[in-house]
């Protein structure tokens, strides 16, 4: 690991612009004259050509999902979407969380691929790469413009986020609630707002977040807590907190997933982790090591979201023991209905 790494930037994940692994030219990059002392955000409206992706991972509950926005502003350092920024020629660095795209025709696009004859109705998952409701979401209502369409179809969508901004959208979460059409969770690696303040700068304080599940569940929106992700040495002691803080305020769902470091994210990762526990960083790394079969990353199925080895096994464990203390999972039927979607005619009201 980098023993010299560049200085912490405040307010922010990354601290410089490591170059993409599509970027054509190699350049030298003087990170001095590069990176200013406080990088603005750039946000560009971008007119999608698509808006539905699709996989099929097994490791994912859905097999459909929307994304708002490319990059994101909360700045988590650890973010496997980071990666992403590469294919437009950009960093995955500081370039990921401060020159963001707006898919502004995303709420038409979507209207178009739901009133199509062949289209099958499933679930649709928001912030499965970007956060929904990151701060750009404030004034583009990018997202409240998809859930709009998603009500108006009587779609079901499941959203993770770890921003306090879906409060915004209750008086639309509310009534599709009603109906069981939405199911929320909330992300949240650790209480600890130290952690949280330098692991996701920008993103809504711990404390902030199991707030959020409380309104949520107030509103009769069903809710989860993701924790997420476990990183061993550093957040994996505070599982247990994090999971009684969304039990007791109204959270019935839980999950987890374990640090994951593809491409570029691993050198970030590590570089972070020299700025800010430069005590504990080869601790942490050789923790990563043994739950991903002696590799720093692992993208096989199966493995790559839960790890492998003793120290995952503990983890399941742990998870395992307390979502029963708790009565967390307990209802296992999926509540989303679908039996409800419509193509409504151009004339309708939303409401």
């Amino acid at each position: 690991m980098d023993k010299n790494p560049p200085a912490a930037i405040k307010g922010r994940g990354a601290a410089h612009n490591p170059q993409g692994r599509f970027e054509k030219l190699e350049r030298s990059r003087d990170e001095n004259a590069e990176i200013q002392s406080r990088p603005e955000t750039v946000v560009t409206l971008q007119r999608a050509r698509s808006i539905i992706a699709r996989n099929d991972s097994p490791d994912l509950p859905f097999s459909q999902s929307i994304n708002p926005y490319q990059g994101c502003e909360h700045g988590c350092i650890y973010c496997y979407a980071r990666p992403s920024h590469a294919y437009l020629g950009l960093s995955p660095g500081l370039d990921f969380e401060t020159r963001l795209f707006a898919k502004e025709n995303a709420a038409d696009l979507l209207r178009e691929e739901l009133s199509r004859p062949g289209y099958r109705c499933e679930l649709i998952s928001l912030g499965a790469n970007t956060d929904p409701y990151q701060p750009a979401e404030r004034e583009y209502r990018i997202t409240r413009g998809v859930l709009e369409v998603l009500w108006e179809f009587r779609h079901p969508v499941g959203i993770v986020t770890k921003g306090s901004l879906i409060e915004r959208d209750l008086e639309l979460l509310e009534p599709m609630a009603r109906e069981g059409l939405v199911q929320v969770f909330i992300s949240i690696g650790s209480l600890d707002g130290e952690i949280a303040r330098t692991l996701e700068p920008r993103a809504a304080a711990p404390f902030r977040r199991v707030e959020t599940i409380r309104r949520l569940v107030a509103h009769g929106v069903p809710c989860g807590v993701l924790v997420a992700p476990v990183i061993p040495f550093l957040n994996d002691k505070d599982m247990e907190a994090v999971l009684e803080a969304a039990s007791e305020a109204g959270a019935r769902m839980a999950g987890y997933t374990v640090l994951r470091l593809p491409w570029e994210v691993k050198e970030l990762f590590k570089t972070w982790l020299e700025q800010h526990y430069p005590l504990r960083a080869s601790h942490i790394m050789a923790r990563i090591r043994d739950i991903r079969g002696g590799r720093e990353n692992d993208p096989e199925f199966g493995s790559r979201m839960k790890g492998e080895g003793l120290f995952a096994e503990l983890l399941r464990n742990r998870f395992t023991v307390a979502c029963n203390r708790l009565g967390l999972n307990a209802d296992k039927r999926n509540n989303l209905d679908s039996s409800g979607f419509r193509r409504p005619s151009p004339q309708s009201s939303l409401f």
